[in-house]
């Protein structure tokens, strides 16, 4: 890192082996979805997790989608989803017709408070959608108990666990994110996790434009048909090409991402003390992936100005989602399950830290040099 350069929040990192696999694809000639690169990242990713099997979607929120028209959620149903959360976690069962009813998150983990879940909880709720946030384990074990389908919102959960059990793989099931912003990438792209023995077939009946492709292609039948809704959700071959070289680079990914973490954790741990800011907790029976690393400051005022100060030491620091329910969309598709003050509160008071799988020792550092000259001139 050059002395004064800036430092992004974010800078996706690449094996290597990625544009070899592309190239493949592409001399190969085939380039539409559920090819041949489809298919050995769902091999990776089924031995990984254990799930029963996983799908490759064109992003998390195509997955989302999936998993709702698997239950068929639609006009009248209601889906349970935390307020603090990206859209597509209520967007998602909005597009089906579905009403999002905004629960609160817990001041510890910023996951769906399972002591505030029953409140949220009607004749009409068709799921409940829990995020991972963090990729810190959310208590499934609590919110499966109310017997209800769980389609477990893992966007930045790939590979954690919790209780010894891979995230996405508890409910019924599990989406993954593959945005650029994630620990592994293919720019666009995502997967859902099938946990149920029962319904796989009928999701690859989904992800294939609602028809029979998938017996098609694996040569069980001489042809295909319409058979139920569904839409065009899987990727191209050259996004899973991309997607497999960082999948098999997964390891790597994850033992750099979680020593960047302790980097920042064991550094930042003076400044907790001192009360200048709070750093993640990680409950008993977690373990992350180190997806990011975010700070608590002390109110929205302290808050926005850390990351402006960052900025000026050219160190791009940033915040997080708005609570769904304040959102215009969320104000006239959803509605709250009660005090929602957690969600506000947290998102007022959190800022991220830069964080990428391949950055130095110097760059890390500098930012922790800055940030502890900042939290402490605030």
């Amino acid at each position: 890192m050059e002395k004064g350069s800036f430092i992004p929040f974010h800078r996706p990192w690449f094996s290597g082996k990625e544009l070899a696999h592309v190239a493949d694809a592409v001399s190969s000639g085939r380039l539409m979805g559920a090819g041949p690169f489809a298919g050995r990242c769902e091999k990776l990713l089924e031995a990984a997790l254990g799930c029963k099997r996983a799908l490759c979607t064109v992003s998390a929120t195509a997955a989302l989608e999936m998993a709702g028209l698997l239950l068929g959620i639609g006009p009248n149903d209601e889906v349970v989803v935390p307020s603090f959360a990206f859209v597509s976690t209520a967007n998602a069962f909005a597009l089906l017709g579905a009403t999002p009813v905004f629960a609160d998150i817990r001041p510890d983990t910023f996951n769906l408070d399972e002591e505030k879940l029953e409140r949220a909880i009607t004749k009409k709720t068709k799921a409940i959608v829990p995020v991972h946030y963090a990729g810190v384990g959310c208590n499934i074990k609590a919110i499966s108990a109310f017997g209800l389908p769980v389609i477990e919102d893992a966007a930045l959960g790939l590979f954690a666990k919790i209780d010894g059990a891979s995230l996405g793989t508890i409910g019924d099931f599990g989406v993954f994110s593959f945005h650029q912003t994630k620990g592994l990438t293919c720019g666009e792209g995502g997967a859902l996790a099938v946990n149920r023995a029962d319904i796989v077939e009928r999701a690859e009946t989904v992800l294939h434009f609602g028809t029979d492709r998938a017996q098609y292609l694996a040569k069980k039948q001489d042809s295909y048909s319409w058979c139920e809704k569904g839409s065009s959700f899987s990727p191209s071959e050259l996004c899973t090409a991309f997607l497999l070289g960082q999948l098999e680079s997964a390891d790597f990914i994850l033992k750099s991402r979680r020593a960047l973490w302790q980097t920042y954790h064991l550094a930042l741990e003076d400044a907790e003390k001192k009360g200048l800011a709070k750093r993640p907790f990680i409950p008993k029976g977690a373990i992350h992936n180190a997806c990011q690393y975010s700070l608590l400051l002390a109110d929205e005022k302290m808050r926005d100005l850390f990351i402006k100060k960052m900025a000026q030491a050219n160190v791009q620091a940033t915040s997080h989602y708005p609570p769904l329910h304040q959102t215009p969309a969320g104000k006239r598709l959803g509605i709250n399950a009660g005090p929602l003050s957690v969600s506000e509160d947290i998102s007022r008071r959190i800022a991220r830290l830069p964080f990428w799988t391949d950055m130095d020792k110097a760059t890390a550092e500098k930012v922790i040099e800055i940030a502890h000259k900042v939290l402490a001139g605030l």
